[in-house]
């Protein structure tokens, strides 16, 4: 379990499913706010995921939170529905994508 939100994307591609990626053809984007976080994005093409730091040039759907409340989502503190719903996660873009979050990087 990471500790810090750069450890967690720098362990990200080994939580990713394959089986969960198949047919899936998307870019997340994490803007990850606070003194412990910063920009990555997952692109997701032909079964393969590949996670980067910075700004994707055209996202299928970016999420934005705090440090403090990405890490209490991907330990599984916080339930990501929760935290949309409460305001502390923001989602702009492909909402099927957030649905699949979860599962598709195998989180909490």
């Amino acid at each position: 379990m990471a500790d810090s939100v750069a450890g967690f994307f720098a362990e990200l591609s080994g939580k990713v499913d394959p089986t969960k990626i198949g047919g899936m053809n998307a870019t997340y984007q994490f803007d990850i706010q606070g003194e412990g976080g910063g920009q990555w994005y997952v692109k997701i093409a032909e079964g393969k995921a590949e996670v980067n730091q910075g700004v994707s040039e055209s996202p299928s759907i970016t999420l934005t939170a705090s440090d403090e409340n990405w890490l209490k989502i991907v330990t599984g503190q916080l339930s990501g529905q929760t935290a949309f719903l409460t305001g502390k996660l923001k989602i702009k873009g492909d909402m099927s994508l957030a649905m699949k979050l979860q599962s598709v990087f195998a989180l909490g």
